[in-house]
Protein backbone atom coordinates (compact mmCIF):
# COMPACT_ATOMS: atom_id res chain seq x y z
CA UNK A 1 0.00 0.00 0.00
CA UNK A 2 1.24 3.54 -0.69
CA UNK A 3 2.48 5.43 2.33
CA UNK A 4 0.13 8.32 1.64
CA UNK A 5 -3.11 7.95 -0.26
CA UNK A 6 -4.55 11.30 -1.48
CA UNK A 7 -7.35 12.61 0.71
CA UNK A 8 -10.71 13.65 -0.69
CA UNK A 9 -9.64 17.30 -0.41
CA UNK A 10 -6.38 16.63 -2.25
CA UNK A 11 -8.23 14.80 -5.02
CA UNK A 12 -10.71 17.66 -5.37
CA UNK A 13 -7.88 20.22 -5.52
CA UNK A 14 -6.11 18.14 -8.18
CA UNK A 15 -9.31 17.97 -10.25
CA UNK A 16 -9.79 21.73 -9.96
CA UNK A 17 -6.21 22.44 -11.04
CA UNK A 18 -6.54 20.03 -13.96
CA UNK A 19 -9.77 21.72 -15.04
CA UNK A 20 -8.08 25.14 -14.99
CA UNK A 21 -5.12 23.83 -17.00
CA UNK A 22 -7.40 22.22 -19.59
CA UNK A 23 -9.43 25.43 -19.90
CA UNK A 24 -6.24 27.45 -20.36
CA UNK A 25 -4.99 25.04 -23.03
CA UNK A 26 -8.27 25.37 -24.92
CA UNK A 27 -8.10 29.17 -24.72
CA UNK A 28 -4.47 29.21 -25.91
CA UNK A 29 -5.36 26.89 -28.79
CA UNK A 30 -8.14 29.28 -29.76
CA UNK A 31 -5.87 32.31 -29.54
CA UNK A 32 -7.89 33.73 -26.61
CA UNK A 33 -5.11 34.60 -24.20
CA UNK A 34 -6.42 38.04 -23.22
CA UNK A 35 -9.57 36.80 -21.46
CA UNK A 36 -10.15 37.60 -17.81
CA UNK A 37 -9.59 35.21 -14.92
CA UNK A 38 -13.37 35.11 -14.46
CA UNK A 39 -13.77 33.84 -18.02
CA UNK A 40 -11.11 31.20 -17.41
CA UNK A 41 -12.86 29.93 -14.27
CA UNK A 42 -16.19 29.89 -16.10
CA UNK A 43 -14.62 27.84 -18.91
CA UNK A 44 -13.18 25.47 -16.29
CA UNK A 45 -16.52 25.36 -14.42
CA UNK A 46 -14.89 26.18 -11.10
CA UNK A 47 -15.37 29.00 -8.62
CA UNK A 48 -13.46 32.25 -8.94
CA UNK A 49 -11.80 31.72 -5.56
CA UNK A 50 -10.50 28.32 -6.67
CA UNK A 51 -8.20 29.99 -9.17
CA UNK A 52 -6.11 31.65 -6.45
CA UNK A 53 -5.75 28.39 -4.55
CA UNK A 54 -3.52 27.22 -7.40
CA UNK A 55 -2.19 30.23 -9.32
CA UNK A 56 -1.27 33.80 -8.47
CA UNK A 57 -1.69 35.18 -12.00
CA UNK A 58 -3.17 34.28 -15.34
CA UNK A 59 0.34 34.15 -16.82
CA UNK A 60 1.35 31.54 -14.23
CA UNK A 61 -1.61 29.40 -15.28
CA UNK A 62 -0.72 29.71 -18.96
CA UNK A 63 2.84 28.67 -18.24
CA UNK A 64 1.57 25.62 -16.35
CA UNK A 65 -0.79 24.81 -19.21
CA UNK A 66 2.01 24.88 -21.78
CA UNK A 67 4.35 22.86 -19.58
CA UNK A 68 1.61 20.29 -19.01
CA UNK A 69 1.08 19.97 -22.78
CA UNK A 70 4.83 19.67 -23.39
CA UNK A 71 5.27 17.07 -20.66
CA UNK A 72 2.36 15.01 -21.98
CA UNK A 73 3.79 15.05 -25.49
CA UNK A 74 7.31 14.31 -24.26
CA UNK A 75 6.13 11.37 -22.17
CA UNK A 76 4.29 9.98 -25.20
CA UNK A 77 7.45 10.25 -27.33
CA UNK A 78 9.50 8.50 -24.64
CA UNK A 79 6.97 5.67 -24.55
CA UNK A 80 6.89 5.27 -28.33
CA UNK A 81 10.68 5.25 -28.75
CA UNK A 82 11.62 3.21 -25.69
CA UNK A 83 12.54 0.07 -27.61
CA UNK A 84 14.88 1.73 -30.13
CA UNK A 85 18.67 1.41 -29.89
CA UNK A 86 19.72 3.72 -32.74
CA UNK A 87 19.65 7.39 -31.60
CA UNK A 88 19.24 8.51 -35.22
CA UNK A 89 16.05 6.46 -35.46
CA UNK A 90 14.88 7.75 -32.07
CA UNK A 91 15.27 11.32 -33.33
CA UNK A 92 13.56 10.55 -36.64
CA UNK A 93 10.67 8.64 -35.06
CA UNK A 94 10.03 11.41 -32.52
CA UNK A 95 9.97 14.02 -35.29
CA UNK A 96 7.71 11.89 -37.51
CA UNK A 97 5.27 11.26 -34.66
CA UNK A 98 5.24 14.94 -33.70
CA UNK A 99 4.42 15.90 -37.29
CA UNK A 100 1.43 13.59 -37.23
CA UNK A 101 0.23 15.08 -33.95
CA UNK A 102 -0.82 18.33 -35.64
CA UNK A 103 -3.79 16.71 -37.37
CA UNK A 104 -4.63 14.01 -34.83
CA UNK A 105 -4.51 16.29 -31.78
CA UNK A 106 -5.03 19.80 -33.16
CA UNK A 107 -5.72 21.47 -29.81
CA UNK A 108 -2.44 20.25 -28.31
CA UNK A 109 -0.69 21.20 -31.55
CA UNK A 110 -2.05 24.74 -31.41
CA UNK A 111 -0.94 25.15 -27.80
CA UNK A 112 2.59 24.23 -28.82
CA UNK A 113 2.57 26.37 -31.95
CA UNK A 114 1.20 29.40 -30.09
CA UNK A 115 4.46 29.73 -28.16
CA UNK A 116 6.59 29.10 -31.25
CA UNK A 117 10.34 29.31 -31.04
CA UNK A 118 10.25 30.06 -27.31
CA UNK A 119 9.84 26.32 -26.86
CA UNK A 120 13.17 25.60 -28.57
CA UNK A 121 14.85 26.46 -25.26
CA UNK A 122 12.22 24.83 -23.06
CA UNK A 123 13.15 22.23 -20.47
CA UNK A 124 9.91 20.39 -21.28
CA UNK A 125 8.57 18.39 -24.18
CA UNK A 126 10.24 17.97 -27.55
CA UNK A 127 13.25 20.33 -27.28
CA UNK A 128 15.28 18.62 -24.54
CA UNK A 129 14.54 15.22 -26.04
CA UNK A 130 15.59 16.30 -29.52
CA UNK A 131 18.77 17.79 -28.08
CA UNK A 132 19.43 14.59 -26.14
CA UNK A 133 18.90 12.42 -29.23
CA UNK A 134 21.07 14.60 -31.47
CA UNK A 135 23.90 14.56 -28.94
CA UNK A 136 23.58 10.78 -28.52
CA UNK A 137 23.67 10.30 -32.29
CA UNK A 138 26.78 12.48 -32.55
CA UNK A 139 28.51 10.47 -29.82
CA UNK A 140 27.56 7.24 -31.59
CA UNK A 141 28.96 8.53 -34.89
CA UNK A 142 25.52 8.55 -36.51
CA UNK A 143 25.25 12.34 -36.87
CA UNK A 144 27.99 14.75 -37.84
CA UNK A 145 26.44 17.98 -36.48
CA UNK A 146 29.27 20.21 -35.27
CA UNK A 147 27.08 22.49 -33.15
CA UNK A 148 24.08 21.00 -31.35
CA UNK A 149 22.64 24.42 -30.56
CA UNK A 150 22.59 25.39 -34.24
CA UNK A 151 21.17 22.01 -35.17
CA UNK A 152 18.36 22.59 -32.66
CA UNK A 153 17.55 25.96 -34.24
CA UNK A 154 17.07 24.24 -37.59
CA UNK A 155 15.06 21.36 -36.13
CA UNK A 156 12.79 23.68 -34.12
CA UNK A 157 12.17 25.93 -37.13
CA UNK A 158 11.35 22.92 -39.30
CA UNK A 159 8.99 21.43 -36.70
CA UNK A 160 7.10 24.68 -36.15
CA UNK A 161 6.97 25.59 -39.83
CA UNK A 162 5.65 22.13 -40.67
CA UNK A 163 2.93 22.40 -38.02
CA UNK A 164 1.76 25.76 -39.28
CA UNK A 165 1.75 24.51 -42.88
CA UNK A 166 -0.34 21.47 -41.98
CA UNK A 167 -2.93 23.63 -40.21
CA UNK A 168 -3.00 26.13 -43.07
CA UNK A 169 -3.08 23.52 -45.84
CA UNK A 170 -5.51 20.79 -44.74
CA UNK A 171 -5.38 19.17 -48.18
CA UNK A 172 -1.74 18.20 -47.73
CA UNK A 173 -0.91 14.67 -46.63
CA UNK A 174 0.50 15.14 -43.12
CA UNK A 175 2.42 11.84 -43.05
CA UNK A 176 4.05 12.39 -46.42
CA UNK A 177 5.00 15.99 -45.63
CA UNK A 178 6.37 15.09 -42.18
CA UNK A 179 8.46 12.20 -43.46
CA UNK A 180 9.93 14.36 -46.22
CA UNK A 181 10.99 17.03 -43.72
CA UNK A 182 12.38 14.37 -41.36
CA UNK A 183 14.36 12.86 -44.23
CA UNK A 184 15.84 16.26 -45.10
CA UNK A 185 16.80 16.84 -41.46
CA UNK A 186 18.53 13.46 -41.23
CA UNK A 187 20.57 14.31 -44.32
CA UNK A 188 21.48 17.68 -42.84
CA UNK A 189 22.58 15.95 -39.64
CA UNK A 190 24.90 13.61 -41.53
CA UNK A 191 23.09 10.53 -42.80
CA UNK A 192 23.27 9.50 -46.44
CA UNK A 193 20.24 10.12 -48.62
CA UNK A 194 19.59 6.38 -48.89
CA UNK A 195 19.72 5.76 -45.14
CA UNK A 196 17.62 8.83 -44.33
CA UNK A 197 14.95 7.62 -46.75
CA UNK A 198 15.04 4.09 -45.35
CA UNK A 199 14.68 5.27 -41.74
CA UNK A 200 11.79 7.59 -42.61
CA UNK A 201 10.04 4.77 -44.43
CA UNK A 202 9.94 2.49 -41.41
CA UNK A 203 6.54 1.76 -39.82
CA UNK A 204 5.54 3.84 -36.83
CA UNK A 205 3.72 2.81 -33.65
CA UNK A 206 0.03 3.67 -33.41
CA UNK A 207 -0.01 7.28 -32.18
CA UNK A 208 -3.78 7.37 -31.60
CA UNK A 209 -3.82 4.16 -29.55
CA UNK A 210 -0.88 5.29 -27.41
CA UNK A 211 -2.38 8.75 -26.79
CA UNK A 212 -5.66 7.27 -25.54
CA UNK A 213 -4.15 4.38 -23.57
Amino acid sequence: MPEHAPSRLERRKARTRAALVRAAQALIAGGKTTVSILEITQAADVGMGSFYNHFETKEQLYQAAVEDALDAHGALLDELTSGLDDPAQVFAQSFRLTGRLHRRHPELSKVLLHYGLELADSEHGLAPRARRDIEAAVRAGRFTARDTELAMVTVAGAALGLGRLLHRRPERDDAEATDQVAEDLLRMLGLTAAEAREICGRPLPDLDAAATA
